[in-house]
């Protein structure tokens, strides 16, 4: 007999934007879209904003699997005042906040088998005190890990990328690279495709930072100076890494064949290429934590919230990840 599929706790984000519609239509098509059990966490009014569909509202989370086929299960985090969609508040940034930390302590309480962050937005979460550079650095903190132990990953269906520099101007970046930290980022990146993806040894090609990997130095030294150490410490650990390849050459489907992640020097050299193959399913995913976490790769959208118009893919395959993680956690410990 199969173990029962794990029960996931997922955030609705900033409730003026697209992350109740998303999940609630994530929920609608629940069996189209092969999800798991999930409860959802956030405030009921924002929901019944943008739907008309049936609400389980929970005291005990535990409740949700049982309920889950009648009606959406969410455990209620009221706002102190209601928002509109597209209309960001500051009592809605106060909810998306509680929702999240709500969410994860479902999570590592093991009471939820993961979490899955729906998107929030970060100036408003700044102007009230939120002095997190993101959620993941959020949810990390949360969990006792030091935000340099943990990387991002942006998964999709064919490619999984991961920035070494994430939120910096791209003048700054060089100056941030050294190879510690590329190796770092290579640790977690390996380790994670081992136990979120159940790849026994996972592949990984390193990008390149200058044009043409440098050309042995005529375009930049990084890659000599920086990037092959990193590579050449990775590989006497006994991991099977390569590069640093060109990054122009490293996206194409006979190269992505080769290799199970990339590993990419700054923010979009990771995102582009993830968002350009998959940008309705594209997931990201924290790597490094005791917890599973998810999160759909798109923003608020306040632009079209309420419009019904908010694609629910990303969201779905977010859910989608973190159970079949979760599950391959259950299964090695």
């Amino acid at each position: 007999m199969s173990p029962p599929p794990p029960l996931l706790a997922v955030s609705l984000g900033d409730p003026s934007g697209i992350g109740p519609e998303v999940v609630a239509k994530a929920w609608d098509s629940r069996q189209s879209l092969g999800l798991p059990p999930f409860v959802a966490v956030g405030d009921p009014r924002s929901l019944s904003a943008v739907w008309d569909g049936p609400l389980a509202i929970l005291s005990n989370p535990a409740e949700a699997v049982n309920v889950f086929e009648r009606g959406l299960p969410l455990l209620a985090v009221p706002a102190a005042a209601s928002s509109l969609p597209g209309q960001p508040t500051t009592a809605g940034a106060h909810c998306s906040l509680d929702s999240l930390e709500l969410a994860v302590g479902l999570a590592r309480s093991g009471t939820c088998a993961g979490v899955v962050t729906g998107p929030v937005a970060k100036h408003q979460l700044y102007a009230i005190g939120f002095n997190h550079p993101g959620q993941t650095e959020f949810v990390a903190e949360r969990c006792g890990v030091s935000p340099g132990n943990v990387a991002m990953m942006l998964a999709g269906p064919t490619l999984r990328t991961v920035p070494v520099t994430t939120h910096l101007p791209l003048r700054d970046v060089a100056a941030r690279l050294t190879s510690g930290l590329i190796e770092a980022r290579g640790r977690v990146t390996l380790r994670g495709l081992q136990k979120n993806f159940g790849i026994a040894h996972p592949r990984l090609a390193v990008a390149g930072f200058n044009p043409h990997a440098g050309e042995n130095g005529s375009l930049g030294r990084e890659e000599m100076e920086v990037i092959e150490p990193a590579i050449a410490a990775l590989r006497a650990e006994g991991w099977d890494v390569t590069g640093p390849h060109p990054a122009d050459t490293m996206f194409h489907a006979s190269a992505r064949a080769r290799y199970d992640a990339a590993l990419c020097m700054y923010h979009d050299q990771a995102l582009i290429p993830l968002k350009a193959l998959h940008f309705e399913e594209g997931v990201n995913m924290t790597l490094g934590l005791p917890i599973v976490r998810t999160s759909p790769d798109h923003g608020t959208a306040f632009d079209i919230a309420g419009e019904d118009r908010a694609d629910p893919r990303a969201m779905a395959a977010a859910i989608r990840m973190a159970a079949n993680s979760a599950r391959l956690r259950a299964l090695h410990g």
